[in-house]
């Protein structure tokens, strides 16, 4: 629409609450003659008569009375669009997301972090979080969202979106001599000093990161604790550790000195999720999980590059 058209439906708009073409210009700031002028053009534009105009009364036609219930939430969702890009454009900002994460950032969610930014004009600042306080941040009103790993049994927080769940792998020591097997029965990570996430995660979290034993009853050994993936890495590699890790992060973490295994008679996987607090949910979140979703609904082919 031109210019002049808002002026018309704006007109009709203020004219339909005032049903009086005085008090319509003083709202307008404009001469009665204007309000009639745009009034008759907006008519003549649409083809049919809107407003029924005599000595004594003004009142909108039929026409007119659903032609004003139909645009109306149109032209405020304008307004307050335009709103908006005035506030952006006087404090100089775009809007803004604080997103904690640990570990790495699938190219599907920075597919759905570039959308928002450009379709959405909702900047993002990401802080790396450490392994084992997945909810420190986020209940804290540092971030105001995290990229965790499940499960969230927090009543204050709520899970936005779920990314598909993944399967675990097992990492050691290229030397170590389970590193020549392609599987490993779940009751020998017995055998192992499994690494677990160090910090305050509840003892659910921390559970479903390290069993504290195998299906059969032997104890899981769990004496070291880290604060990120490439510590953990680092300490497979070095040492008798080993590690649970899910498998996208086996396709970006390849090393030499480490191997991935799989796990017979495992049935647990890891799964990440979009958390934040109930009572700071925004239409920001909101979109960023709409995206997620989008991203992640796609065909392995038909997704989008990450820029």
């Amino acid at each position: 629409m031109n210019q002049i058209q808002v002026q018309e439906i704006e007109c009709l708009l203020v004219l339909a609450e005032e049903l009086h073409f005085g008090r319509t210009a003083d709202r307008l700031g404009c001469s009665q003659s204007r309000v009639s002028q745009l009034v008759a053009g907006l008519e003549r534009r649409i083809g049919v008569r809107l407003v029924d105009r005599t000595s004594r009364r003004v009142a909108l036609s039929r026409f007119g009375t659903q032609f004003v219930e139909e645009v109306r939430p149109a032209y405020e969702g304008l307004a307050a669009t335009v709103a908006r890009a005035r506030e952006r454009a006087r404090s100089g900002t775009l809007s803004r997301l604080r997103i904690g994460f640990h570990g790495s950032i699938y190219e599907e969610v920075i597919e759905a972090f570039r959308r928002l930014r450009e379709h959405h004009e909702v900047a993002l600042e990401l802080t790396e979080i450490p392994l084992g306080s997945p909810f420190t941040a986020v209940l804290g009103g540092r971030v105001d969202a995290a990229l965790v790993e499940l499960p969230v049994g927090e009543p204050t927080l709520t899970t936005g979106f779920r990314f598909p769940p993944q399967e675990q792998l097992l990492a050691v020591a290229a030397r170590h001599p389970l590193a020549a097997a392609d599987r490993v029965h779940i009751e020998q990570l017995a055998e192992l000093d499994i690494l677990h996430p160090l910090g305050d995660a509840p003892d659910y979290w921390r559970a479903a990161r390290v069993p504290p034993t195998t299906p059969g009853g032997a104890a899981i050994r769990s004496t070291t604790g880290i604060t990120t993936v490439q510590e953990g890495l680092a300490l497979v590699a070095a040492g008798d550790h080993g590690m649970l890790v899910c498998r996208p992060l086996t396709e970006r973490a390849a090393r030499d000195d480490v191997r991935y295994v799989g796990i017979e008679g495992f049935d647990s996987t890891s799964q990440l999720g979009l958390v934040w607090c109930r009572d700071r949910e925004s239409r920001q979140l909101g979109t960023l999980a709409e995206l997620l979703a989008d991203e992640f609904a796609r065909p392995p082919g038909g997704r989008t590059a990450s820029g």
